[in-house]
Parts: C-alpha cells; sequence; structure tokens
C-alpha cells in the first residue's frame, strides 16, 4: 500500500486569493492512498521544504504531491526536498495549481478550488503509479573526432584540441584543405591557396 503526501501551497496570495487552499487540503485527504495532506503559506520556502522532510518521516511517506506554482519554477527544490527526506526525487509530482487555476480564474473561487482538486486528484494518481529511477553516469572520453579536414574541419580541430583535448582528423582525401586546395588565389588577400 502506498502513503502519499499532499503539501498543499498558498504562495502567499497568488494561489489563496482565488482557491480555497484548506478546501483542496481536506478533498486530498479523502484521496486514495493519501496518508498525510496539509496547506502552507510557502511551500518553496526553508520551513516548506522542512515540513516535507518531516512529515515524510513522522507519517512514513513513500511518495508527494506538491500543489503550487509550475513546476518549471520549484520541481528542483521539491524534489530534492523529498530526496533529504528519504524519498527517490521520481516518486515525486507536483500539480500546478496557480498558473492553471488561481491566475486563469481570477474571480470564480469556487471554479478554481474545484480545477485545483481535479488537478491533485490526477497529480495522487500519477505518483500512485510513479516508480524509483536512479540517475546513471556515463564515463565520457575527452577525445574528439572531426570528419572533413576542409577550412571549417581544420578550425573546429584546432578549436577542440585549443580546449586541451585529444582530436583526430579524418579526411577522405590523402591531402587537407579541402575545396580551398582548388582554388589558386584566396579572397580577400589574394595570396596563393596552396
Amino acid at each position: 500500500m502506498k502513503r502519499i503526501g499532499v503539501f498543499v501551497c498558498h504562495c502567499g496570495t497568488n494561489i489563496a486569493a482565488n482557491v480555497d487552499v484548506k478546501k483542496v487540503a481536506e478533498a486530498a485527504r479523502g484521496m486514495q492512498d493519501v496518508a498525510f495532506a496539509t496547506d502552507y503559506q510557502f511551500m518553496c520556502s526553508e520551513p516548506g521544504q522542512t515540513l516535507i522532510k518531516n512529515s515524510i518521516k513522522e507519517h512514513n511517506l513513500d511518495r508527494v504531491v506538491v500543489a503550487s506554482c509550475t513546476p518549471r519554477l520549484h520541481e528542483p527544490t521539491f524534489r530534492k526536498a523529498c530526496q533529504d527526506g528519504g524519498i527517490n526525487p521520481f516518486l515525486f509530482e507536483m500539480a500546478n495549481i496557480r498558473e492553471q487555476c488561481s491566475w486563469v480564474h481570477p474571480k470564480d473561487m469556487e471554479r478554481a478550488t474545484a480545477k485545483a482538486i481535479d488537478l491533485v486528484r490526477t497529480a495522487v494518481a500519477k505518483v500512485r503509479k510513479n516508480y524509483a529511477l536512479d540517475t546513471p553516469s556515463i564515463p565520457v572520453t575527452r577525445r574528439a573526432l572531426v570528419i572533413g579536414a576542409g577550412i571549417a574541419g581544420m578550425q573546429a580541430a584546432i578549436d577542440i584540441a585549443d580546449a586541451g583535448h585529444e582530436v583526430v582528423l579524418l579526411d577522405r582525401e590523402p591531402t587537407i584543405g579541402g575545396n580551398m586546395v582548388k582554388l589558386d588565389k584566396t579572397f580577400p588577400t589574394l595570396d596563393c591557396s596552396a
């Protein structure tokens, strides 16, 4: 059985002015596998993150949903809080109730709240299906292959070598220079290309 924690953010008045966050948290308590649900003024703040970490341990949570602002802004913050609390960061989901509810329904609290509850329900259903992932680490060989020994290829090889990396320059012709060697003079100085 999964034990999901739901954390609903007021975001000051950004969310709370148009969404009844207490009602959203209360509705979350009745959702399948939700073991703990609460609301807090600023979930992204240090005390908000500490609330997540402590709740994970106190309520033995194994998954977390945060209903707040855009994931683009704070998803890494909340993933780290989950990880610090002992949960794999991929067992976390975010419901964007600021941009998708509060800001698009500024004068209709009932509608914004109902939509927020639906978004939280969706995030809870999704996190229930999530499974722990690892972030793999792949060793990199600091060596480059440049194909084509024309002017562009030679310049690329020089730039990479100047950056301190080994370079292998490959061309199908026995000499380097590409189309440049076919010209007898070059612009703008009219120097001999050979």
